[in-house]
């Protein structure tokens, strides 16, 4: 990729925000090039393939490689995934002594203090990176499986919240309209 492609590509991550801050986060990850992948639509409803079923599974998997991250609402459509991700703070050790043991996913040590996993190391690092090993042995061989990057929006209100979970619900009841479905009425 030349200088001038990614000095062109705009990123919608906050300059100077620490995506490691416990909080709410909203992300979409999307298939490469926007096929449609995962299963697909009908009569409002989601029906997964096998590769949205491995997609789902490993959405569902980030909290036990990550105990500090909890899961909201998601839904896997037929080329994107939107989920609410929720960052909580590190437990700090009592008396100087560690609880558990962190796992290498988990977090790492700095001295004695844990560090949070940062939203990108959950989203792409954990479960892209874990997808796209599950689907490359199951069912695409070498294909590319997931658009570089991802989107994201830190969730700052609880009306917002409220607001984000619907829109998450309602997203397969809205795919014909969606700007995502390459077969969407115009």
């Amino acid at each position: 990729m030349s200088a001038a492609t990614q000095q062109r590509r705009k990123s919608s991550h906050l300059r100077d925000y620490d995506y490691s801050s416990p909080g709410d986060y909203f992300v979409t990850m999307c298939a490469h090039n926007k096929r449609c992948l995962f299963g697909e639509v009908i009569a409002d409803e989601m029906h997964l393939n096998e590769a949205g079923v491995v997609v789902e599974e490993c959405w569902r998997a980030i909290p036990a490689h990550f105990p500090t991250v909890a899961l909201d609402r998601f839904v896997v459509m037929p080329n994107h995934v939107h989920g609410i991700v929720q960052l909580h703070p590190i437990p700090q050790p009592q008396n100087g002594a560690m609880n558990r043991a962190p796992t290498k996913d988990d977090v790492s040590i700095v001295g004695a203090q844990f560090i949070a996993p940062s939203l990108g190391q959950v989203v792409v690092r954990a479960f892209k990176a874990r997808c796209t090993v599950a689907l490359r042995k199951q069912i695409f061989k070498q294909e590319q499986v997931w658009q570089r990057n991802y989107y994201e929006h830190v969730i700052r209100s609880e009306a917002s919240l409220q607001a984000i979970r619907e829109y998450i619900v309602n997203n397969p009841k809205q795919w014909a309209l969606d700007k995502e479905n390459p077969e969407r009425v115009r």
